[in-house]
C-alpha cells in the first residue's frame, strides 16, 4: 500500500455505538485518523437509540442485547438478523479490507469474520486469561480466525489473552489518544476551581469500574477534605448510587450523566485528580492515557495493565485493587499535595506522546499495507520494526 493509494475500509465494533467503552472510543478515533488521511471508512455497529447518534455516523447493525461478557455486561448484537445485515454490508461495501475489532465477541465481530473474504485484520482489546465463554468457542472461531491474516493487539494483557485461546501471535499496538483535543479543552463550568475536584468516568451500574470501591471511601476523603467534590460522568442508576450514600455527603456529588466527547475532556481537563478504580478486566485502560493528555494526575488501581500504562507509578500513583481505605489515603495524599499533582501531570505528559495517534496510526497501516494487495502477512520483521518503535516511547514495561 502506497502512501497515496486510498482503501475502503470496513470497520466493526461489537459493542454497542450509543454506549460508552473503551472499544467504542478506539473505533471511532481509528476511523477518524484514517479519514483524515484520505482514507474511506465505514463503521458497522449495533445502534440501541439511532436517535442518539449522527447520521452516517455508522451503519447500524441492529439493536444490541445485554450479554454477560469478560466480567460485565455487554451490549451486543446477533442472530438470523444480524447476520443478513453484516451480509448485506460486505457486499455493498465493497471493501479493500475488512478490521474487526474484539473478533471473537459473540456479535458483529465474529459474524463479520464468517462472512467476509479478502483481507481481514482483527484488534484485540480484552484481558481475559480464564474466559469459559473464549474457551467454549474455541473450536467454533478457528476456522474463522484462519483468514484473519493481520492480528493487533492493543496491550500485552490482550495478546496473552489471544495466545492462551487461539495460539498464534499479534503485533503489539497500544490505544491511541488524540492529545490536542485534550490539552486545549476548555473547563467545565460545572467544576469550581476554588474546591478540590475528584473524577470518576464510566457506566455506574458496572461493577468491575469499581465506582461502589471508590463511593466507600468517600466519607474519609471528605472528613480529611472537607471541602472536596466528587463528580461522576457515565450512563447508569445515579439514584442507587445516592441511596448508598450518608445523607451528609449528598452535596460533595454531582452527576454529569452521558457525556459527549467534547465534554469528557473538558471534565478531565477541569479535575484535579481522576480517579480510575477498576477492579478487573482491564487489558489497557485508555482512559488514563485521556486523562494525562488532559493534565490531569491519575490515581488508578494497581491492576497490571494500569501499571504498565502509568509506568509503574511514575506517570500517576496507584492504590490496592479493591481497598477503598488504601483509595481513601492515596486520594486525601494527592489532593493535598499540588506539587506532587504537577509532577505527575508533567510524568504524564511525557508518557502520553507514544500513545498519540500521530504515531499509533502510522504502526495501523503498516500492518493494512501488509495484508492488501501485494503484502506478505503480518511477518516477524514487521512485528519487530513495531516494537522497536514502541520500546523507545513506553520503555520495557509496555513490552
Amino acid at each position: 500500500m502506497t502512501q497515496q493509494q486510498r482503501l475502503r475500509i470496513g470497520m466493526v465494533c461489537p459493542y454497542a455505538w450509543d454506549s460508552p467503552g473503551g472499544v467504542r472510543s478506539h473505533v471511532a478515533d481509528l476511523a477518524f485518523e484514517l479519514r483524515e488521511r484520505g482514507h474511506v471508512v465505514d463503521i458497522l455497529a449495533p445502534v440501541d437509540d439511532p436517535d442518539l447518534v449522527p447520521a452516517g455516523e455508522v451503519t447500524n447493525g441492529g439493536k444490541p442485547v445485554a450479554v454477560p461478557y469478560n466480567g460485565s455486561v455487554a451490549r451486543l448484537n446477533f442472530g438470523l438478523r444480524a447476520t443478513r445485515q453484516v451480509r448485506r454490508w460486505i457486499q455493498e461495501g465493497d471493501f479493500d479490507l475488512v478490521h474487526v475489532h474484539e473478533p471473537i465477541a459473540p456479535g458483529l465481530s465474529l459474524l463479520t469474520l464468517w462472512v467476509a473474504d479478502g483481507p481481514i485484520v482483527a484488534t484485540w482489546h480484552s484481558s481475559n486469561p480464564r474466559s469459559r465463554i473464549l474457551a467454549g468457542l474455541n473450536r467454533l472461531v478457528q476456522t474463522a480466525m484462519e483468514k484473519v491474516s493481520g492480528r493487533i493487539a492493543v496491550s500485552e494483557d490482550a495478546r496473552r489473552t489471544l495466545v492462551a485461546h487461539l495460539g498464534g501471535d499479534a503485533v503489539l499496538i497500544p490505544n491511541g489518544v488524540r492529545i490536542s483535543a485534550f490539552d486545549s479543552a476548555e473547563r467545565h463550568p460545572g467544576f469550581d476551581p476554588a474546591h478540590p475536584t475528584l473524577l470518576f468516568l464510566g457506566r455506574i451500574d458496572e461493577p468491575r469500574k469499581g465506582l461502589s470501591v471508590l463511593t466507600a471511601a468517600l466519607p474519609a476523603i471528605v472528613e480529611a477534605v472537607p471541602d472536596v467534590h466528587l463528580f461522576i460522568a457515565g450512563p447508569g442508576d445515579e439514584q442507587e448510587v445516592i441511596d448508598d450514600l450518608p445523607p451528609q455527603l449528598h452535596r460533595h456529588v454531582t452527576f454529569l450523566g452521558m457525556v459527549s466527547d467534547e465534554e469528557k475532556a473538558s471534565a478531565l481537563r477541569s479535575a484535579d485528580v481522576y480517579v480510575a478504580p477498576n477492579t478487573g478486566g482491564e487489558s489497557f485502560g485508555i482512559v488514563l492515557i485521556e486523562s494525562m493528555a488532559a493534565g490531569t494526575a491519575v490515581l488508578a488501581s494497581d491492576l497490571p495493565a494500569f501499571s504498565r500504562v502509568l509506568d509503574h507509578g511514575s506517570a500517576g500513583a496507584q492504590f490496592a485493587n479493591e481497598d477503598s481505605a488504601d483509595l481513601a489515603r492515596a486520594a486525601i495524599a494527592l489532593l493535598g499535595d499540588p506539587e506532587r499533582r504537577a509532577q505527575l501531570s508533567a510524568a504524564g505528559a511525557l508518557r502520553v506522546r507514544r500513545f498519540d495517534w500521530d504515531h499509533v496510526i502510522d504502526d495501523v497501516l503498516a500492518v493494512y499495507a501488509s495484508v492488501t494487495a501485494g503484502g506478505e502477512g503480518v511477518t516477524t520483521d514487521l512485528r519487530g520494526q513495531i516494537l522497536g518503535r514502541l520500546s523507545t516511547g513506553l520503555g520495557s514495561g509496555q513490552r
